[in-house]
C-alpha cells in the first residue's frame, strides 16, 4: 500500500526500497550487494519502518545518526506504532519526524503526498558531507 501511494507522486525511478534494515544500511553505504553504488548520491529523505527484519529501524536509524556521511540525512519514521516509547526513542536518535502510517489507503495516500511535497519540494536540505566546511 505504501509504496502504490508513493508511486503516485513520486516517479519509480526515483524511489528505491529496501526489503529489510540490513538492506537498507548496505544501500545507503554502498556495501554488499549495492557495493557499486556511489554512496555520495545519498536520497532526499529516508522513510524508515520501525519494524524491519533483520535489524530493526531503530538499530538503522542509530547507525546513521552515528556514521559522518548520513548524519544528517533526513529520515522519516514511517509506523503503525504510536507508542510513546517508540516515538522517544526516534527522536533521542535523531529522527527529523515521525509519521503514523494508516491502514486506510485513502488516508495513507494523502499522508504520503504530503510527505513527499514537504521533503521533496519544500524543505531545504543540509548540504552534502563532503560540502561542510
Amino acid at each position: 500500500m505504501i509504496l502504490r501511494a508513493v508511486h503516485r507522486v513520486i516517479p519509480p525511478d526515483d524511489v528505491a526500497v529496501c526489503s529489510d534494515g540490513q538492506e537498507a544500511l548496505d544501500y545507503l553505504f554502498a556495501e554488499g550487494a549495492h557495493a557499486g553504488r556511489n554512496a555520495n548520491e545519498q536520497p532526499k529523505v529516508v522513510l524508515l519502518d520501525l519494524n524491519l527484519p533483520r535489524v530493526s529501524g531503530v538499530e538503522v536509524l542509530r547507525r546513521l545518526r552515528a556514521a559522518q556521511p548520513t548524519r544528517l540525512l533526513p529520515i522519516v519514521i514511517l509506523s503503525a506504532s504510536v507508542a510513546q516509547k517508540d516515538v522517544r526513542a526516534a527522536a533521542q536518535l535523531g529522527a527529523n519526524s515521525y509519521v503514523r502510517k494508516s491502514l486506510d489507503y485513502a488516508k495513507l495516500s494523502e499522508t504520503m503526498t504530503l510527505l513527499a511535497r514537504y521533503w521533496l519540494e519544500l524543505n531545504i536540505a543540509p548540504p552534502a558531507p563532503n560540502q561542510l566546511d
